[in-house]
């Protein structure tokens, strides 16, 4: 894909609340809201809200990336250890690789604010041209997560061939090597 082409970025959250309406989903919204701040290249989003179960969690990410055409999925929700947090071995299954770095960062951001980061069993990977990271569901958490690590998903998505991701450098800066750079 070249310079100009939009980016399709699906938001999931995965919450029984939500997704039943015994509350307002607030975490699918702030991450569009970092979306909307942060890209300069044209892009446009496809958001789910589903209940915490593993089959509909894997259904919703397949039908994102497979028919929707999706190039980046950003989950929220049901990422810690209770037996209904399931949103990990739903993108595992899902992904051909698995990418333990972004899990790593994502992990040590939040063990700057809370220790109970620890707990936290998110996860990032790729299937096929389209890249999935798994976060929490507190929107403070998802920006503090995201102000540090998107910079490395625009090219991360150049890797996996897919649409040529630009940031407003103010928010945040997408890192490429020299080489990758277009101007």
């Amino acid at each position: 894909m070249g310079a100009g082409e939009y980016c399709r970025f699906g938001i999931l959250t995965a919450s029984d609340r939500a997704s039943s309406g015994e509350y307002e989903d607030l975490s699918g919204p702030s991450i569009e809201e970092f979306l909307e701040e942060t890209l300069t290249s044209p892009w446009e989003v496809e958001r789910v809200v589903v209940p915490d179960d593993e089959q509909r969690i894997v259904s919703s990410l397949i039908d994102m990336i497979d028919n929707r055409g999706c190039s980046v999925v950003v989950t929220t929700g049901g990422t810690g250890p209770s037996p209904r947090d399931v949103t990990p071995e739903a993108t595992a299954a899902v992904c051909d690789k698995m990418l333990p770095g972004f899990a790593e960062k994502m992990r040590s951001i939040s063990l700057n604010y809370v220790p109970t980061a620890v707990l936290s069993r998110q996860v990032a990977g790729i299937r096929g041209e389209s890249l999935i990271i798994n976060l929490p569901g507190s929107p403070k958490s998802i920006r503090e997560i995201l102000d540090e690590v998107f910079s490395a998903v625009p090219y991360c998505v150049d890797l996996i061939g897919g649409p040529y991701i630009t940031t407003d450098s103010s928010v945040v800066e997408a890192f490429r090597p020299a080489h990758a750079r277009r101007e």
